[in-house]
């Protein structure tokens, strides 16, 4: 099932969205925090975006760069602010598509769904997973963190996300060393030990000190920025 993120402030318009979504069998999530809507973004992992103009503290222009960065998941501008200069910035930006409010909902679905299958059909979604403000994109093994990309190699990247797919549990050796055989490269415990340091002194580098944590005898986990 497809997941739609809604990023409409105006309640009425975000329910009447999400309602009509789930009648097509389209699951929706409507943003609470507009103060981090990035946040939502990385839990929820949409495979479209729904993205107003005239949102409080930052507006649809803003939040559709940040999640550029990071992302190339399908994005609608929907507004009321329809003029030719709005929508030019909007496809500008990065999104796919400018819906004028007000709007027939029926419309709404129809773009949504050619949307969903011109780019689904072709390519599987890519997540993101975040952690500390950190994002990590599984298409390309970067990692975005205040602005500074981080390129990753393949046994770094493959490291990272599975600490991340597990926050909150320690990973133990054995089974990154596992992932890192997917690579199909002769891995050891010295080959670990040298790729999780070099990942390390990535993070270290652009601010995110200890980030991955260890736990002796075990393995590692990735740390909300505290001792554990």
């Amino acid at each position: 099932m497809y997941r739609i993120l809604i990023v409409e402030d105006d309640r009425g318009i975000a329910n009447a969205i999400e309602e009509q979504a789930k009648m097509w069998e389209l699951k929706a999530k409507c943003v609470e925090n507009f103060r981090n809507v990035m946040e939502d973004f990385a839990q929820y992992d949409p495979h479209l975006v729904l993205l107003d103009i005239s949102l409080p503290f930052f507006n649809g222009y803003y939040w559709c760069g940040e999640i550029r960065k990071v992302s190339k998941v399908p994005i609608i501008f929907i507004s009321s602010a329809s003029d030719n200069m709005n929508i030019v910035m909007a496809m500008n930006m990065g999104a796919d598509d400018f819906i004028a409010k007000p709007f027939d909902q029926s419309v709404l679905i129809a773009k949504m769904q050619a949307l969903l299958r011109r780019t689904y059909d072709f390519a599987a979604a890519v997540p993101v997973l975040e952690h500390r403000g950190a994002f990590l994109n599984t298409a390309d093994g970067t990692l975005i963190y205040q602005d500074e990309t981080v390129s990753l190699t393949k046994n770094e990247s493959r490291i990272l996300l599975a600490l991340m797919e597990n926050k909150g549990k320690v990973v133990s050796r054995e089974r990154l060393m596992e992932r890192l055989w997917e690579t199909d490269s002769f891995v050891d415990e010295n080959t670990l030990t040298v790729n999780v340091n070099r990942l390390r002194k990535k993070l270290d580098a652009v601010g995110l000190t200890d980030f991955i944590a260890t736990k002796f005898g075990v393995g590692y986990i990735i740390t909300e920025g505290k001792e554990l």
